[in-house]
Formats: structure tokens, C-alpha cells, sequence
């Protein structure tokens, strides 16, 4: 049996890096998955290999009405979502205070931290009524310290503040025995990282005490133990996944 048999998760940023690790991951281990993206042809194909188990829907999240109707299409899918991991990032420009227009800052911020807002609005009132669920915020341990290079205010902003809105729903949620979680990526190859990994002996690579960067399957691991029944005393915690980058 594996190890989220019975459950419905909804993936978002699914069609690459690290949420389509998760995907992949998470219909071998019996979970009933929905992809969500942006890039149609890319969650399309991944959701078409990954059998009946996947569906794909095009979705921005950071807008609520979308989020009503992933949720809405999930559940006359596949039943309630039980699992929700709020994976869509994006780094936005690289820029200072002074140089940060508004439009950035608020699509960043939109994308980032209004998005999982959005997405556990949405999918608790399902999880009630299932008798309990698992959400996963993915953060970076730009939300965790000050990282040298971060992108922008915006970035690292949404990033602190997925913490704060996690606690807050965990525990008002916990006798609902639903349980909620952040969990904190140091530096992943990813598209997103790809300019970064050009030289795997050296660059950001070199800051890291175990000199590498992770595979996403290496962060699917964690994901996947906190969505599990595993995790079961496990809520409201940052989980940092990092090669210990920051334990400098």
C-alpha cells in the first residue's frame, strides 16, 4: 500500500522542478493528483504519463477565482483534498529597494504569498469535512536568514511570511486535524536555479557544506513524509532542506 493511498492532492507549479518531482512522487505512492501550472503543454504531458490517477488544470495562483475552480474541479474529480502543497514560486527582477517597481513586487508577492492564502481558503472547508488533511507551504531559506544574492524585497518578504501564516493556520485548524507545515528549499536544480548550476564544483554550490546542490527528488522526500500519515504530531514547524547552508 503506499503511502498516500486514499488521499487528493493538489500540486501547484507542477509542470517542472521540484512540483513535478512531487507529482510524480506522490501518484506512485497512491494519492489521487492534480497538477497545476501555467505551462499547459508541459502539466499536460507530465499528468498524461502519470496515468488516471493525475488530472492537469491550468491555473494562476494568485487569483482566487482560479483557485475556487481548481478546487471545485478537483473534488468533482476525485473527492475532497485531503493534501495541498503550495509549490508556485518565482523569483522576480533582480533588484534593490530604489530599483523595485510596484508591479513586480506585487506579482511576486502574488504569486508567493497570496497564493497559498488563496489555496487554504480554499481546500479547508473540503478537508473538514474529510476529517482531517496536510498542507505544505514551500518557503526557501531566503525565508528562514538573509541570504547573500537573494532577488528582491518582494521575494524574500513572501517567503518570511509563508512562516507566519502557516503557524496562524495550523493552530486555529488543529482540532480540525488539519495540519500545516512549511518546508524551507535551500538550492535545488531547478529551471528556476539553472543559470546557478552551470558549474557544479563551484558558484552557490561552493557555499553549501555538502558542496552540492539537491535534486528536487531530494525535497519530494520531505514533502511527501509531511503529507503522509506519517507526520501525524507534526504541525505548524519549519522544515529546512539545505545541505546545512544555513547553520553558517
Amino acid at each position: 500500500m503506499g503511502r498516500l493511498e486514499g488521499k487528493v492532492a493538489i500540486i501547484t507549479g507542477a509542470a517542472q522542478g521540484m512540483g513535478e518531482a512531487h507529482a510524480r512522487r506522490f501518484v506512485a505512492e497512491g494519492a489521487k493528483t492534480v497538477l497545476t501550472d501555467l505551462d499547459e503543454q508541459r502539466g499536460q504531458q507530465i499528468a498524461a504519463e502519470l496515468g488516471d490517477s493525475a488530472l492537469f488544470i491550468n491555473h494562476d495562483v494568485g487569483s482566487l477565482s482560479d483557485w475556487q475552480r481548481v478546487v471545485e474541479e478537483t473534488e468533482g474529480r476525485f473527492g475532497p483534498v485531503t493534501i495541498l502543497v503550495n509549490n508556485a514560486g518565482m523569483l522576480g527582477p533582480r533588484a534593490g529597494l530604489a530599483d523595485l517597481d510596484e508591479a513586480s513586487y506585487l506579482r511576486v508577492c502574488a504569486v508567493n504569498q497570496h497564493s497559498a492564502f488563496y489555496g487554504m481558503k480554499c481546500v479547508v472547508p473540503g478537508m473538514q469535512r474529510a476529517g482531517g488533511g496536510s498542507i505544505v507551504n514551500v518557503s526557501s531559506v531566503a525565508g528562514i536568514v538573509s541570504i547573500v544574492g537573494a532577488p528582491n524585497l518582494a521575494y524574500v518578504g513572501s517567503k518570511f511570511a509563508l512562516r507566519g501564516m502557516t503557524k496562524h493556520v495550523a493552530v486555529e485548524f488543529g482540532t480540525a486535524n488539519i495540519r500545516v507545515n512549511t518546508v524551507h528549499p535551500g538550492y535545488i536544480k531547478t529551471p528556476m536555479m539553472a543559470a546557478a548550476t552551470d558549474d557544479e564544483g563551484g558558484g552557490i554550490a561552493s557555499q553549501v557544506p555538502l558542496a552540492r546542490m539537491a535534486d528536487p527528488e531530494e525535497v519530494t522526500n520531505l514533502v511527501l513524509f509531511l503529507a503522509s500519515d506519517e507526520a501525524s504530531y507534526i504541525t505548524a514547524q519549519e522544515h529546512i532542506v539545505d545541505g546545512g547552508l544555513t547553520a553558517q
